[in-house]
């Protein structure tokens, strides 16, 4: 369960059944927590002993004005009637003076602030734990799930002038100042000034989940689920796939540029995920796949670093990473990240409670190292070879450095003068310009003895859809601009179909068959003598434009 989960079921129990001041409606909640531990009568409730010592009259004002939110919803339970009931709660108290309760109050007349004192005062100075001042290091969650210690009579190094005072609702810690609020990695990019238009953005991925085996079920009527306590909580979609910002107990590395910087390679990486009119939602599509693309690998999960100034890897790529094909560009992993040109050379650090975020200027990755990446389709791999005419075809395994996954395919008319054809589809490519390869591997990889060493003939076309979702085909052409292309077949042969070949919308995401890249051989009867029918195809392969990765 997401640890967002478990505060939505602390909190279900202290505002369900539509309990009023007391909280005396929801007894099954309350006999639940009630005398779950032994923590005296002496004094009345929580709430009533802070409300008789005067040095607590400012943090008792605030959580007489602070409500209890539910599911984004304000409940007419304050945190005074909440402390005045059986639940058990332990509550660290902070004295008159020692924060801003004007300040405090006056944001709790606001629709937002009511909320951001809830959590970030009041609930930070609460637990559901039970906890009592002892000798060594106790560990706190509080309501707001932030992690606190308790050591050498201090909490959070802040000194308990009064400790373990029993009542009989729970166990109340006088303390010198109030405790300081820890954001988390999601809280400070929504909330740091430099980083907010990145919250923002974030932020349009959040989402109710309803969880029904949390939640408090009243049977079925009329073939429907009913719920007397419904348990929702809160996700970020796109986050989730990426790193939980939000998780107190993770350690993330995060690296971003502030405001200027994140707008200006926003609007460039926005630009790769144009989607045709056709496509439903297209503009949530770009936006959702923009925001990924940008995160992806701007997080790292400390826990899956070996070591962080020798190379760090992002988070969804951890195991990814070992199984890169020899010869092939390696992504989302990031050498010598400190030093001059890494990508946290010069960048400032930002404590957090779950981690650290790096900020620079200037966004530290590229496109093309990062989301702008080369597309390979394996020959052999015909699951997505949808189109085929006039041949057949079979995989063949074999050792080579200069083969891609040694393996290839191995295609041959079916008589001997049958013109082939086959058709890959082409999955995730962005609105952006490409260089578009085939490679072609010598006959000797199949007949080491006598192989047939007459070239090969073939046309090829890449086939897409342009801005307004029309189909489109466009004929290759060799850098003499003629349309048919030659194998060598005395070696691995690296064909050049199309130089910086834009593609007008992208099909990221997208599972269509209109965008694929189709092979024709063309050979006349005439040519028979001259050129052979048969290929061995290793890969076709597309690259971004000007990358400066080697060709294989």
């Amino acid at each position: 369960m997401n640890i967002k989960s478990i505060k939505q079921i602390l909190l279900a129990g202290m505002v369900s059944c539509g309990m009023a001041a007391g909280l005396t409606a929801c007894s099954e909640w309350n006999d639940h927590y009630e005398g779950a531990a032994d923590a005296g009568t002496a004094g009345g409730t929580l709430w009533k002993q802070m409300k008789a010592n005067p040095q607590l009259s400012d943090f008792c004002d605030v959580l007489e004005q602070t409500k209890v939110y539910r599911m984004h919803k304000k409940t007419p339970v304050s945190y005074a009637d909440l402390l005045n009931g059986d639940q058990a709660f332990t509550v660290m108290a902070p004295k008159n003076n020692t924060f801003n309760k004007d300040s405090l109050l006056q944001l709790v007349q606001t629709v937002t602030g009511d909320s951001a004192v809830e959590k970030s005062f009041v609930q930070n100075h609460i637990t559901r734990s039970l906890v009592s001042a002892k000798p060594g290091t106790t560990k706190l969650l509080m309501l707001n799930l932030k992690q606190l210690y308790m050591k050498d009579n201090t909490i959070d190094g802040v000194p308990v002038s009064v400790p373990n005072a029993k009542t009989s609702n729970g166990v109340l810690h006088v303390i010198d100042h109030a405790l300081s609020y820890k954001h988390n990695l999601f809280e400070m990019l929504c909330d740091h000034p430099q980083l907010s238009v990145i919250g923002e953005n974030l932020r349009r991925f959040n989402e109710d989940v309803f969880d029904p085996d949390a939640s408090v079920s009243n049977g079925v009527v009329d073939g429907v689920p009913v719920y007397v306590d419904s348990v929702v909580y809160e996700r970020n979609r796109l986050l989730n796939a990426i790193g939980y910002l939000e998780a107190e107990d993770s350690s993330y590395m995060v690296v971003v540029p502030t405001t200027e910087g994140w707008k200006e390679v926003y609007d460039e990486a926005s630009q790769y995920f144009k989607y045709d009119q056709s496509i439903e939602k297209r503009d949530s599509l770009q936006q959702y796949y923009t925001m990924h693309a940008l995160m992806e690998d701007a997080v790292f999960n400390m826990t899956d670093q070996k070591s962080i100034n020798d190379s760090l890897i992002s988070v969804p790529y951890i195991n990814m990473v070992q199984n890169y094909a020899k010869g092939k560009k390696v992504y989302h992993v990031f050498q010598k990240p400190f030093a001059t040109g890494g990508i946290l050379d010069g960048a400032q650090p930002i404590q957090c409670s779950n981690g650290t975020i790096y900020t620079t200027s200037k966004w530290s990755f590229t496109p093309v190292d990062t989301y702008f990446k080369e597309i390979f389709v394996e020959g052999e791999n015909t699951y997505y070879l949808f189109e085929y005419d006039r041949c057949s075809y079979n995989i063949r395994s074999v050792t080579g450095d200069s083969i891609s996954n040694n393996k290839y395919l191995r295609i041959t008319p079916l008589q001997a003068t049958d013109n082939w054809s086959l058709n890959y589809q082409i999955l995730n490519t962005l609105s952006g310009s490409y260089d578009v390869y085939a490679v072609i591997l010598p006959k000797s990889v199949y007949d080491h003895d006598k192989p047939d060493m007459r070239p090969c003939k073939f046309k090829a076309s890449i086939n897409y859809l342009d801005e307004n979702g029309k189909a489109q085909s466009y004929a290759c052409l060799t850098e003499a601009g003629k349309s048919e292309f030659t194998t060598n077949p005395e070696r691995v042969d690296t064909v050049l179909l199309a130089c910086d070949f834009k593609f007008p919308a992208c099909n990221f995401g997208q599972s269509n068959m209109n965008f694929s890249i189709m092979i024709q051989c063309s050979i006349t009867a005439r040519q028979t003598s001259q050129y052979a029918r048969e290929m061995y195809l290793d890969c076709i392969y597309l690259r971004p434009h000007n990358s400066k990765s080697e060709e294989q």
